[in-house]
């Protein structure tokens, strides 16, 4: 199966290659038709993350009056995300989905020529920015380093934006979990080949414009629905006391 999506993803690619002329803009054109197909799923994600901040204080009331009873809680909060249609895992599909393609890159520029550049600005994709380096031309590895720290920038900063739609607490967490995550894919991107590079930086890019645009607009009307619905179907929450039993007294 991974075989057959390889030489699929080959074929693809070297379809646009020989429609357009170079293998970068090749590489560039398949990741924003990726995007394209995947941006029905994004809106769905968005949603789903719209609904997850308006329920967050339900869940937490739930989680704190059935703090004694785990199975109650479990059965409380998925009736919740039934009411408000919510799927834990919607905004994990679109990531999912494209991860197959981001590795499969690597076993597609073997089979791509050596010299299948990026224009004259990368003489080669399937080179990595650490060969180039090591190969000691200053001047053919400074466009590679460029995409290593452009990889890096574009991944705090979508996940930077995001930050600035969460309460304090998790805006906290957000920005630390961002910084940290830049640096492991510097560290990432420096080793890979550029045609990934130029994958990550593209499908990026796309994001944050998504973000922008788009998905302010559709976050901000779901957040409006989710918050109606959330008027209209107030949890109701029965805690079960347990009957304490009486201390046996000691005998004198």
């Amino acid at each position: 199966m991974w075989d057959w999506f390889i030489g699929f993803l080959t074929t693809v690619l070297a379809g646009i290659e020989g429609f357009v002329g170079d293998w970068g803009l090749a590489v560039i054109i398949l990741t924003v038709i990726i995007r394209l197909l995947l941006t029905p799923l994004m809106t769905h994600s968005t949603k789903s993350t719209a609904r997850m901040q308006v329920m967050q204080p339900k869940l937490q009331e739930i989680q704190q009056r059935y703090a004694d009873d785990p199975q109650r809680q479990a059965e409380e909060l998925r009736k919740v995300y039934a009411d408000m249609k919510f799927n834990p895992l919607g905004g994990c599909l679109p990531l999912i989905l494209q991860m197959p393609v981001f590795f499969g890159l690597f076993s597609v520029v073997r089979a791509v020529p050596q010299d299948a550049s990026f224009f004259s600005i990368l003489p080669s994709i399937s080179t990595s920015c650490a060969t180039m380096v090591g190969a000691g031309d200053w001047a053919a590895a400074a466009p590679y380093i460029v995409f290593v720290l452009l990889f890096g920038v574009l991944t705090f900063l979508p996940m930077a934006l995001t930050a600035r739609t969460q309460d304090a607490a998790q805006r906290s967490q957000t920005m630390v979990m961002s910084a940290v995550m830049a640096l492991m894919m510097l560290w990432f991107g420096w080793g890979v080949p550029a045609a990934v590079l130029l994958y990550y930086v593209t499908s990026s890019l796309w994001q944050v414009v998504q973000q922008q645009v788009i998905t302010r607009r559709v976050m901000e009307k779901a957040k409006a629905e989710a918050e109606a619905e959330a008027a209209n179907k107030p949890v109701e929450v029965d805690v079960v006391r347990r009957e304490k039993k009486p201390r046996p007294h000691k005998k004198n």
